[in-house]
């Protein structure tokens, strides 16, 4: 790709992004919800300005990794470990149920094929954390009870999420279930779970010790760009390469690396934490746009066919069960009001790249055909667009509670 092309891609993405995120805001509209419609408009749906490229994805995979990083800094890990059971629950039933209804419906209600099925379950299965991330950050709730619970959920989600695709693509490829493949990539990424949190306190107590004894400025978001790049690699190298690349598995493999090297950055004055927020803040408000922006550009309207009774059947059904699929698992937590379990429920809703991700894979390798692909799509964007708008509305009905529940 042409340098000057590049840079103009990126002048753009991000000077749309701050235009409309500051419209939005002052608006009382989320402001990711600016920067996912700048993705839009300047994507090939409207002015066709920017299309994804390989330097987009990197940044904006480098922008939800520091976004991660940044709320394992906020968050408690005393209440994170309380919410571990209620986390579970929700990310179980939270991937269970959508995946079984809409793989039902797709075989038994719409007569779509076997691996059709399979790529609409796994679709409307994945959870867009990012999203949800940002807007507790925006409202002033990360560091609230129900976030701990989304947080938790979302890791969770995530490794099923990855272990579910590497299922369902080599079934779709080599057309039989190799449960060898899936049982080799589970291994690995449980594995990479394990040692990460060990990994990421010994690099903590790496960067706390030697932070102050720099004689070069830059010291702390130096090391933790390079931690970023470094672990984002081993993420490849624990993943599927042959089955997936560096895509899926790097998503959410590196991602989970910088939750506990977040946590593990904790002091009790809190100075230290401080100092890497000072540092760290102005590069993450750079990058976050770009993760934003991109999921705004992977939507493509060309493909939505609003005439077609089929496509409004089929997306109702589908966008039913993507929203209740979520909701499901939040009515088994006894401990929490029936206001907060709403929370937690509108807060897994989200699909956003995860789930154009599976759409994608599905539509480029000839399984998914253009008006499923389209259907797909547009229950994306309604479940990417409305929960924000939610949560901004419904945090005002929290109901108080102790972090013990």
């Amino acid at each position: 790709m042409d340098v000057h092309h590049v840079i103009l891609t990126l002048f753009l993405v991000l000077i749309f992004a701050r235009i409309f995120g500051e419209l939005f805001s002052r608006m009382g509209i989320p402001s990711v919800l600016g920067e996912l419609f700048a993705g839009v408009m300047i994507g090939s749906s409207v002015m066709g300005w920017v299309t994804p490229n390989d330097v987009l994805k990197l940044l904006a995979e480098i922008g939800i990794i520091l976004l991660l990083f940044e709320v394992g800094l906020e968050t408690d890990l005393g209440r994170l470990k309380s919410s571990g059971s209620k986390a579970f629950i929700v990310a179980i039933f939270g991937v269970v149920f959508p995946f079984a209804l809409s793989f039902s419906a797709s075989l038994f209600w719409f007569n779509l094929t076997t691996v059709e099925a399979l790529f609409v379950g796994g679709t409307l299965t994945a959870t867009s954390i990012g999203i949800t991330l940002r807007v507790l950050k925006d409202i002033g709730k990360e560091k609230s009870d129900i976030a701990q619970v989304v947080i938790g959920a979302a890791v969770i989600d995530d490794i099923i999420g990855v272990i579910l695709l590497v299922f369902i693509y080599d079934f779709a490829i080599a057309k039989e279930i190799s449960f060898d493949n899936t049982l080799t990539v589970s291994f690995m990424i449980f594995a990479f779970l394990i040692m990460a949190p060990n990994m990421a306190h010994i690099m903590a107590r790496f960067v706390k010790k030697f932070a102050h004894k720099s004689t070069v400025p830059g010291f702390i978001p130096n090391i933790i760009i390079s931690l970023i790049l470094l672990f984002a690699y081993l993420a490849y190298y624990f993943g599927a390469p042959e089955i997936l690349g560096a895509f899926v598995a790097g998503i959410a493999l590196s991602r989970r690396f910088f939750l506990p090297f977040g946590l593990g950055l904790h002091d009790e004055d809190g100075k230290f934490e401080k100092e890497i927020k000072s540092s760290m803040t102005p590069i993450i408000q750079v990058f976050t746009p770009f993760f934003f922006v991109m999921v705004g550009l992977s939507i493509d309207f060309r493909y939505l066919d609003f005439t077609s009774l089929s496509f409004w059947g089929m997306g109702f059904v589908f966008l039913c069960i993507a929203i209740i699929g979520k909701y499901i698992g939040v009515f088994f937590i006894k401990s929490k009001c029936t206001m907060n379990r709403v929370l937690i429920g509108i807060s897994m809703i989200p699909r956003g790249e995860v789930g154009l991700i599976f759409a994608e894979m599905g539509r480029i390798n000839n399984i998914l055909t253009n008006e499923i692909y389209a259907i797909l799509v547009f229950v994306i964007i309604i479940t990417t667009a409305v929960p924000p708008f939610l949560l901004k509305w419904l945090f005002k009905y929290e109901c108080p509670e102790s972090p013990s529940t």
